[in-house]
This record gives C-alpha cells, sequence and structure tokens, in this order.
C-alpha cells in the first residue's frame, strides 16, 4: 500500500485546512484508515480513524472540530480540519492499517497554525 498525503499548510487560529490521502496499491487489504500527528519533541498521536465499514473514532482534542470521510472511489481518506488551534500544529500523517497487522504510512504534511 502506498500513501501520498496533501494539504497541509499555514493558517491562522479558527481557520480550515483538508487533508487529503490517497491509496494505491493493495487496496483491498485495508481494513482502517487515519491520521496521526506529531508535534515537535512530542510522541505521534492519533487524530482520527475512519474503518472500512465507516466507523470513525477521534482524539478527545479535536473532537467536534475535526471530521474524517473517506471516499472509496478515489481510495482517498480525508480530515477536515475546523477551528484551528495553535496546538494543532504538527506534522500529520496518513495511516494505513491493513491485514495481518500490517500498517503503512504516508509521507506526512506540516499544518503550523499562527496565533
Amino acid at each position: 500500500v502506498q500513501l501520498q498525503a496533501s494539504g497541509g499548510g499555514l493558517v491562522q487560529a479558527g481557520g480550515s485546512l483538508r487533508l487529503s490521502c490517497a491509496a494505491s496499491g493493495s487496496i483491498l487489504s485495508i481494513n482502517a484508515m487515519g491520521w496521526y500527528r506529531q508535534a515537535l519533541g512530542k510522541q505521534r498521536e492519533l487524530v482520527a480513524i475512519i474503518t472500512s465499514g465507516g466507523s470513525t473514532n477521534y482524539a478527545d482534542s479535536v473532537k467536534g472540530r475535526f471530521t474524517v470521510s473517506r471516499d472509496n472511489a478515489k481510495n482517498t481518506v480525508y480530515l477536515q480540519m475546523n477551528s484551528l488551534k495553535p496546538e494543532d500544529t504538527a506534522v500529520y500523517y496518513c495511516n494505513a492499517a491493513a491485514v495481518r497487522s500490517r500498517n503503512f504510512w504516508g509521507q506526512g504534511t506540516l499544518v503550523t497554525v499562527s496565533s
């Protein structure tokens, strides 16, 4: 599975961004896709995931502000981020969880939220 993420950038606090992650390769092996982030000096953390059945899960810190969705026809998962805060600044990574506990990662896209 190959993942190509895009959509990061610089935005003011309160603004919005949408991240996209296009998957290719062994698409049928994917059970869930999602987004993680890693801020400078911190560990990578889960932001949001969506399963192949459409179930979603969010970190408490983004609930009500971020929405994860997927377009199966395009093999793409999205992360709509609204009401962004400076503490959302991080490198965001797309993840695909596949069968046999295999994990695949995109290249990361930087999101910077200015105060």
